[in-house]
């Protein structure tokens, strides 16, 4: 009897254990979601800021706001291509690897215009934007030059695949055209048209339409 309730006791408190490791990671993983949401909502919120002050202020200010724009944008949007595009491409991965490394450059820089934002001394800061603009546009260009080979390759396995599916398909309809007629004397006199044999079920496609019900009147 002692032994049966030390098992019940052992399998009550794998059960505990369970549900709390289970609970722990459904608050994890929902605190991550949140976590995404409240950083993308902040990104957003500041690409709008800064998107103003490129158009509300003038001079250097103007400037350094349309600089982080930029840079950010380009950052973004290649992160986004590559981690998309490696996920079914694993030659990307070395990309991945690439962008990581120009990221550190890209927040840095991010960084510096942030801190030069406030800066009070505009002549100052009027000598530095030559050299901030050349940081932008070396790290933007590499960034787009990666986004744009990573999607030239997608493209071109794309119309690979396309191609050799076409060339499948034309082989197929040509078969399809040609069949031969039953051997035997009356094949001679009267061409018998070969059985049709009943078509199976259509797959349904997400571009067709639904079938129409029919008139009952």
């Amino acid at each position: 009897m002692e032994a049966v309730i030390i098992v019940i006791a052992l399998f009550f408190l794998a059960f505990v254990v369970l549900g709390a490791y289970a609970t722990v990671k459904v608050v994890g993983a929902a605190k991550r979601g949140v976590d995404r949401t409240i950083g993308q909502a902040r990104r957003t919120v500041e690409d709008h800021t800064l998107r103003a002050k490129s158009f509300a202020q003038v001079g250097p200010a103007a400037e350094l706001a349309q600089l982080r724009l930029t840079l950010r944008t380009s950052m973004r949007a290649t992160q986004e291509a590559l981690y998309a595009g490696a996920a079914e491409d694993e030659s990307l991965k070395e990309s991945v690897g690439l962008f990581e490394r120009l990221s550190v450059h890209g927040r840095e820089l991010d960084a510096d215009l942030k801190r030069l934002e406030s800066e009070p001394d505009r002549a100052t800061l009027a000598t530095r934007l030559p050299e901030l603009r050349a940081r932008t546009e070396q790290i933007a260009k590499s960034a787009d030059a990666l986004r744009w080979a990573a999607r030239d390759r997608a493209r071109r396995f794309a119309d690979d695949d396309l191609g050799a599916l076409s060339a499948q398909i034309d082989l197929e309809a040509d078969a399809l055209r040609h069949w031969t007629a039953p051997a035997g004397p009356r094949a001679a006199e009267e061409p018998v048209p070969p059985p049709i044999t009943p078509p199976g079920p259509r797959r349904s496609h997400p571009w067709q339409k639904n079938p129409r019900p029919e008139s009952t009147t």
